[in-house]
């Protein structure tokens, strides 16, 4: 491919239920896996399509549960085997990105890898690519790199990055200053001032850096967690890999990279971050699904699932039907509705984050057959 990066490999985490989206999104049909920009292709496969110009199909890696693999394959039938990396169970994103990186590093010491959740919706890619290049030549002088994306609102669902840092003068990174800290999700009136200051960006969840590099930097914060990914990855491409992911997959820590690799990395000036000013969209819950099928008109009716069958009068919010039954709705605001088969959601956008409360109760009370 003509704009592809020769020392680029994407990593592409394929992980989590999306637990907020339930019942659409479950353990067996995660949220990466369904279409819901109403393109016709899952979220996984708008992933793969993003960074393919940029890596190459052969050089996008995709770290799975083991659950999940005949899935995965059929939605990207450009996927190497050797590519497939499978969990044998979920161990959170330092585990999954560590790994992919250091059995990257072993087949191509001087890789630049760059990891890109399976579930977020980008519309502009050619702005995402130029991002990514951008963020590639950073990584390459040696910073671990993110891409946060510039805030339209004073969202609170968000993590933020504080780049108020210097700008760092890379060559092919014109836009890349230092990153100074991580926020946690704010409340409303912080939200407000992060985005009148003007310093501040949405988290995205984008890594970039030389293999080599990450894995240092998980070694600085946690060694013994880094001794097992190397075990791991030393195996991983040999006749031993089974009995060595049997032995030390289940004892690895459960722990997010942010706090692994990124925190740590800014707190020691080793951070740097390129503002993408592209649109960008996690889909972590119902109203964000709402704004983005309804394309921010609050005041229609957003309608997803092939085939459904809908009434309405004088209503606003989304209907995510996956039944044959027919729903009418009169003279509501805001709803949301999630018809499936086997459970029925009702909530209002405002509530949306509250989803997830009902999984974990399904959990605690053994309803694992609706998960």
């Amino acid at each position: 491919m003509v704009d592809a990066l020769e020392d680029f490999y994407a990593i592409i985490p394929a992980g989590g239920i999306g637990s907020r989206l339930w019942p659409l999104s479950r353990a067996d049909a995660p949220k990466f896996l369904h279409d819901l920009t109403g393109s016709g292709t899952s979220l996984l496969r708008q992933t793969w399509d993003r960074l393919a110009p940029l890596a190459g199909d052969q050089r996008i890696m995709v770290v799975t549960g083991r659950a999940h693999r005949l899935a995965v394959e059929q939605q990207l039938p450009g996927v190497e085997d050797h590519n497939v990396v499978l969990e044998s169970e979920p161990k959170d994103s330092t585990a999954a990105i560590g790994l992919a990186a250091a059995i990257l590093v072993r087949r191509e010491p001087d890789v630049v890898v760059g990891s890109f959740a399976a579930d977020h919706v980008i519309g502009d890619a050619r702005g995402f690519r130029r991002s990514v290049r951008e963020a590639v030549a950073a990584a390459r002088a040696g910073y671990v790199t993110t891409i946060g994306i510039t805030p339209t609102e004073p969202a609170i669902g968000f993590g933020y990055i504080h780049a108020d840092g210097d700008a760092l003068g890379i060559e092919g990174a014109v836009t890349a200053h230092a990153v100074t800290g991580f926020v946690e999700k704010p409340d409303l009136d912080t939200a407000r001032s992060y985005v009148e200051q003007g310093t501040y960006l949405w988290n995205a969840g984008m890594f970039i850096a030389r293999a080599d590099v990450l894995l240092a930097e998980i070694g600085r914060t946690n060694p013994k967690l880094l001794a097992e990914i190397e075990q791991l990855a030393d195996a991983w491409d040999t006749s031993a890999r089974g009995a060595v992911v049997d032995a030390v997959w289940p004892t690895l820590e459960k722990i997010a990279i942010d706090y692994t690799v990124a925190e740590p990395a800014a707190a020691a000036g080793r951070m740097a971050v390129i503002p993408g000013d592209f649109d960008w969209d996690d889909v972590g819950d119902f109203a964000s699904l709402t704004k983005l099928v309804s394309g921010g008109r609050t005041n229609n009716l957003a309608v997803l699932g092939d085939n459904a069958r809908i009434l309405a009068d004088s209503s606003t919010g989304i209907v995510v039907s996956h039944s044959q039954r027919l729903i009418s709705l009169i003279g509501v605001e805001d709803i949301v509705v999630v018809d499936t088969p086997d459970a029925l959601l009702v909530t209002t956008s405002a509530n949306a984050q509250r989803v997830k409360s009902v999984v974990d109760a399904l959990k605690i009370s053994g309803r694992d057959d609706v998960l």
